[in-house]
């Protein structure tokens, strides 16, 4: 098995491994900040990249937050971005959806499990949608949920698409109503399918494991991902920015997501960091989905370049 190379405290190699990319495709939780907390370095780090005139895009499965609401946070934090390096799973699924998707007229509502994040993407993409933060979900189900749902008579006729995000007020009555769309034939969706997000320093439960594994399990349907590793997600990536794949590097702290995601889009190369959640060694594991071609105990260990080329 290939071992990926170590490049903390090794300036010259640094300066060789920036000098073969023009873009670099950066994860946010458990790379750039964990909770609010970022991590120390970073700010000069992105500010070394774009001195070299690298390409700065920052792309998340969280779908919690759209890409305002993710420019906030940047902002607030003290991290410069603008709103168009922004390319989250929420957006990535909005744009599916409206663009490729193109659910039937009568049939074009999308039922989501999810956060605001989610909704805010849709709506600028034009797309309608029921439940998510809708406070009429937030409650417990009762016998008359189980009869409306059963018969279709609480059931929306115009829902084709359910999809399901990282939602952090989950609850029975969503997830019936989701099972249910599904049944009716609805095409079935996910931001993401991770198993855990990073956190102040430790792991909560993720989409997958919150929404969309249950949902799969009980409908025996598996959804479409849209984000990371999916590259539906990197295929929407390089339209929009109109990337040359071979001089692109994506930089993570998940095998699962953000390596693999960088390895089967045939990118240029795949940067591993340490400080979310894969450990040195992971890549050895006989389960381990892709190995990176670099890693780094933390980003800031990039500011050993300088700001200037090696050359």
């Amino acid at each position: 098995m290939a071992q990926p190379k170590y490049l903390s405290g090794d300036a010259a190699a640094i300066n060789e491994f920036l000098d073969r990319f023009d873009t670099f495709l950066l994860d946010c939780d458990g790379v750039i900040w964990s909770g609010d907390h970022v991590f120390e370095g970073v700010v000069d780090t992105l500010q070394l990249l774009r001195s070299r005139g690298k390409q700065v895009i920052f792309v998340t499965n969280n779908s919690t937050k759209s890409r305002e609401q993710y420019l906030t946070k940047f902002t607030k934090l003290g991290i410069p971005a603008a709103a168009d390096e922004i390319f989250g799973s929420a957006y990535s699924s909005a744009i599916y959806i409206s663009r490729i998707l193109r659910l039937p007229p009568g049939r074009d509502k999308v039922f989501v499990l999810g956060e605001s994040g989610i909704e805010n993407e849709l709506r600028a993409e034009g797309v309608r949608f029921v439940g998510g933060t809708d406070p009429s979900f937030l409650r417990n189900m009762t016998p008359e949920d189980f009869r409306g749902i059963a018969d279709g008579s609480l059931l929306d006729p115009e829902v084709g698409c359910v999809l399901a995000g990282l939602d952090m007020h989950i609850n029975y009555l969503k997830l019936s109503h989701a099972l249910h769309y599904l049944h009716r034939g609805a095409v079935f969706l996910a931001t993401n399918t991770d198993s855990t997000f990073p956190s102040n320093s430790s792991l909560f439960p993720g989409a997958g494991s919150i929404g969309t594994a249950p949902l799969a399990y009980m409908s025996g349907k598996r959804p479409l991902p849209l984000g990371k590793p999916s590259q539906a997600m990197l295929d929407a990536v390089e339209g929009r920015f109109r990337l040359d794949r071979s001089r692109t590097c994506m930089v993570g702290d998940r095998l699962n997501t953000d390596i693999q995601f960088g390895v089967e889009g045939g990118l240029g190369g795949t940067l591993l960091v340490l400080t979310g959640v894969c450990k040195p060694g992971d890549w050895e594991k006989e389960d381990a989905p892709a190995v990176p071609g670099f890693y780094v105990d933390k980003l800031s260990d990039l500011l050993a370049a300088g700001s200037s080329s090696s050359e």
